[in-house]
């Protein structure tokens, strides 16, 4: 298979597996819809995530 192909099918099963969490546990999706409210208050989980998400990516990375 090609790395795209792979990569599709990757995101696929995240996918399934983030949505049959929420099933399992229905206050996981309790606590993303009030994530998804209340913004303003949570800022500092959104960027822990962007740090979390900077560092996965680009730290350790080699320069050309």
């Amino acid at each position: 298979m090609s790395r795209s192909t792979l990569r599709s099918i990757g995101w696929v099963i995240a996918v399934l597996v983030l949505v049959g969490l929420c099933l399992i546990f229905p206050r996981v999706l309790a606590f993303a819809e009030l994530a998804g409210r209340e913004v303003r208050y949570l800022w500092w989980l959104i960027f822990i995530l962007a740090l979390g998400i900077w560092l996965a990516f680009f730290v350790g990375k080699k320069r050309d």
